[in-house]
């Protein structure tokens, strides 16, 4: 926590009140209202807390207004560019990029718990074939704290670890599983042979009949969009988790809640939106008609994938994701795909037109991850899973951190109440209106 020599004035009702300013090392200062209720008997109101800080944290850093995300103090491009998911995943975990040592001990702790607990399958039967593959995630992802009890002490620092391995090693497996049984293939069990993105695509699109051939491009790909969304400072979800864990919830559980929250789709979904816009302007020929829609402040409709409410200038992750989409596009050579078209000259146009660089409304990532999505053959349903998949190492090094912090305590936001004050009771046969 920063220096608290900074005071902020505070006046209410003739009286003056002091109260803390602390300094990170880096973004804004924080004045600290910890004590405001005790001093002055009021609370703060901020809806959505928007301007709040429910907690200290050491992982990632956003600069909005610079267009800056940084995990531990290494910017999001120099690790998409030099490493691969597991070296970020144990980064974001323990502070520091490992060595060639670290980086192999990390690995085989990782593999060693991709398999699912065969009896897990039989989870996968009970839903509907035509259930939605988050619904399923947030029901497996909760039900592992039925199987796995070894792991559950939340102040034992081991098993804390353990679940975070677990956690971390699963998901790929389950979220795979989760697609295939949506369309009636076989499950496949990982291959620990494989790096951590290639073993997901097989799972994914591979079947026992024939080997699946890894194709690196691909790989990198998956492996850029992991490192990108694998966390991103106190977002919904990321918030839903540590407040899930404040009350002293396993860690299943936890990550459960952060895949629920993670499905809304003012969260979560927004590149599976940009895949329905482009299927809504459906014909290249209706670009400029949508593009004046969008410029058009008196239209509800909106450009999805295009400038972001934290960056206000560049995504930074879209920056390098760019790349990959166009790498994956010359890849696979798609041909004959009306979406990918679409997209590719909203992309120009975005870049171009004077109205989107005024305003800022760049692609961002969710526009380049969607399209990527789309040329693997991945369906929208899943685009949501796979965000999930990536997050986990988020949520899990953010659980960690919290539940190591001294100060911690169990979180329990104030209400401004607006209700009835209290009245007296009318019994059943005396009440003349509803309103009494």
């Amino acid at each position: 926590m920063g220096s608290q020599l900074k005071k902020a004035q505070f006046t209410f009702q003739g009286k003056v009140f002091e109260l803390p300013v602390l300094s990170g090392t880096e973004g804004p200062d924080a004045v600290d209202i910890s004590a405001l209720y005790k001093e002055t008997g009021l609370f703060t109101y901020d809806p959505g807390f928007m301007s709040t800080a429910s907690c200290t944290s050491a992982i990632t850093f956003i600069d909005g207004d610079e267009g800056r995300l940084l995990y531990r103090g290494y910017s999001i491009a120099s690790l998409a560019e030099n490493c691969d998911f597991l070296e970020v995943a144990y980064l974001l975990l323990y502070g520091d990029l490992p060595n060639v040592a670290q980086k192999q001990i990390f690995i085989k702790d990782i593999n060693l718990h991709s398999l699912l607990h065969e009896q897990m399958s039989g989870f996968y039967q009970g839903f509907r074939r035509d259930a939605h593959p988050m619904a399923i995630m947030v029901g497996v992802v909760g039900a592992l704290s039925a199987f796995y009890h070894d792991s559950l002490d939340i102040h034992d620092p081991k098993q804390r670890e353990l679940a975070s391995f677990r956690l971390i090693a699963k998901m790929p497996t389950m979220a795979a599983m989760a697609y295939k049984y949506s369309i009636g293939q076989p499950f496949l069990y990982p291959r620990n042979d494989l790096c951590y993105a290639g073993n997901f695509l097989r799972m994914m699109f591979g079947l026992p009949s024939e080997e699946y051939e890894i194709n690196p491009v691909l790989v990198k790909a998956m492996d850029r969009i992991l490192i990108l969304h694998a966390d991103h400072e106190q977002n919904a979800s990321t918030s839903t988790v540590r407040l899930a864990g404040s009350s002293g919830a396993n860690p299943f559980a936890c990550i459960a809640s952060g895949i629920a929250a993670l499905w809304g789709p003012a969260h979560g979904g927004a590149n599976e939106a940009v895949i329905n816009m482009l299927q809504e302007i459906g014909d290249l020929k209706r670009i400029p008609e949508f593009i004046n829609r969008a410029k058009d402040k008196n239209d509800s409709f909106r450009l999805m994938g295009f400038g972001h409410r934290v960056y206000k200038n560049y995504d930074p992750r879209a920056t390098v994701l760019r790349e990959s989409c166009h790498e994956v596009l010359s890849e696979l050579r798609i041909k004959n795909d009306p979406l990918l078209d679409l997209a590719l000259e909203l992309e120009r146009i975005a870049l171009q037109d004077e109205y989107f660089i005024e305003k800022k409304l760049y692609p961002n990532v969710d526009f380049y991850s969607g399209i990527i999505f789309r040329a693997m053959g991945v369906p929208t349903s899943m685009f949501t899973v796979l965000f999930a998949l990536a997050r986990s190492v988020g949520w899990v090094a953010q659980w960690q951190e919290m539940i190591a912090e001294p100060t911690q305590k169990i979180g329990r936001p104030r209400q401004l109440y607006q209700g009835h004050p209290e009245r007296a009771f009318v019994s059943v046969h005396n009440r003349t209106t509803a309103s009494q």
